[in-house]
């Protein structure tokens, strides 16, 4: 495998460095047409449009959406039915989740002024949310955990999940994984189609506030169009894990843990931090053994060849620094004091600190969520969390007393804006 090599002490690292990362964001143009084409058919006409695609591209026989819709009683029967171990862990996954969501939640606050002015913030959940789920023979129940938890942790009164189903196969540990989050509605629609039942809503699918989860090109191109009409999470890029290890580390855990990401598909993207050359000498020999017995070995191969990277650093200052530029999702310090060293991280989707903590854990149980910021967003957005499905309005109740002052303020200001009417509006309450 030929997977790049440089150093930071090289003259065209910068420049390595920002080809390394370069990433072809933009939409394809024949997607978007379609994707345009579908949404506002959807919009026009509504169930009969989306049981159309969804009869085309999933290749089903339904005559009505309500054929498609999974009771709750099926989504029990397949939380029910699953082997005793994956059931628990499911179970201790979603625990875990929950616990930790539930310390996100924002309260209400408010204060009083000297002139009895009332100021504050209101907080309130979003009402109805639309969940999109990967479905088929991909299985991600911890997508449905990660999307679905903080949601209802907020207080959502209703969670409307779609997954598409082609040829009509069912996961049944996905409709698990709804069963236990407390899934309200399960619609068997993907695609374009499903995104756009949810931002305009149709005679079966109910319109929803916001729409999270991951999906595929078609699936992030509608969810681009739909903002505004609703609220998305974000539009992800590739995976990506950064690995910061100062060469004491069992080669063969970091070599592994390049994979845990690379394995994803081949646009993602793995990168190693080290100022110890020998080490990386050694993280290489254990992919190229390694890499041999991997189910998905073409596609770690191609990922890390194309855009995975091992670079030797001055030290590990150097490494942090880079890291911030870089602002992976993932970031193991795999390191000797990684909570001393985590403090000068400014940027980073999510930081697994130590040499146990591998970033797979964060995937499923660790309780933080997984849907993270990628494609060096992580400068200035954060995970999904509970604070994604509530809102906050300001409270302003100010008194006889304080319109007094603040009223003359405001005229003031409102003049100078060449607005009369505000600052008449402000002058009615002066006595």
């Amino acid at each position: 495998m030929n997977i790049r090599r440089f150093s930071t002490s090289d003259g065209d690292f910068q420049a390595n460095l920002k080809q390394l990362l370069a990433f072809e964001t933009a939409q394809d143009d024949s997607i978007d047409v379609v994707v345009a084409n579908i949404l506002k058919d959807v919009k026009n006409r509504g169930d009969a449009a989306v049981l159309e695609y969804t009869n085309r591209f999933d290749k089903t026989n339904a005559s009505k959406i309500s054929e498609l819709e999974i009771s709750q009683s099926e989504l029990t029967a397949a939380l029910n039915g699953l082997p005793a171990d994956q059931r628990a862990a499911l179970q201790t996954a979603a625990d875990r989740v929950k616990s930790y969501h539930e310390k996100q939640l924002m309260s209400s606050w408010s204060y009083t002024e000297a002139d009895g002015t009332l100021l504050g913030q209101q907080v309130t959940s979003l009402d109805r949310v639309g969940l999109y789920v990967p479905g088929g023979k991909a299985a991600y129940p911890s997508s449905v955990l990660m999307n679905a938890i903080p949601a209802k942790v907020a207080g959502v009164q209703e969670l409307i999940m779609v997954v598409p189903t082609p040829n009509g196969e069912r996961n049944q540990l996905v409709l698990a994984a709804a069963a236990v989050c407390g899934v309200d509605r399960v619609f068997c629609l993907g695609g374009a189609q499903a995104v756009g039942a949810l931002a305009y809503g149709t005679e079966a699918v109910p319109q929803v506030d916001k729409i999270v989860g991951p999906g595929n090109a078609y699936v992030a191109a509608a969810k681009r169009r739909v903002f505004g009409v609703v609220g998305i999470d974000m539009v992800a890029g590739p995976s990506e894990i950064l690995v910061i290890c100062d060469g004491k580390t069992d080669p063969d855990w970091i070599a592994m843990d390049l994979f845990s990401q690379a394995e994803h598909d081949e646009l993602a993207q793995s990168i190693l931090l080290s100022p110890d050359a020998d080490f990386l000498d050694q993280v290489t020999a254990s992919i190229e053994k390694l890499v041999q017995e991997m189910p998905r070995k073409d596609i770690i191969t191609t990922s890390l060849t194309d855009r995975g990277a091992l670079i030797h650093v001055r030290d590990l200052e150097e490494a942090a620094e880079i890291s911030n530029y870089i602002a992976p999702e993932h970031l193991e310090l795999s390191v000797e004091e990684p909570l001393a060293f985590s403090k000068k991280i400014k940027h980073a989707g999510a930081i697994f600190m130590g040499r146990d903590t591998c970033e797979a854990l964060g995937d499923y149980c660790a309780g933080p969520n997984h849907v993270l910021p990628t494609s060096r967003t992580a400068r200035f957005s954060s995970p999904l969390g509970v604070y994604d499905f509530q809102k906050r309005s300001s409270l302003i109740m100010v008194s006889s007393e304080g319109a007094q002052v603040l009223g003359k303020v405001a005229a003031t200001l409102a003049y100078g804006e060449g607005l009369q009417a505000h600052a008449r509006s402000a002058e009615y309450r002066l006595k």
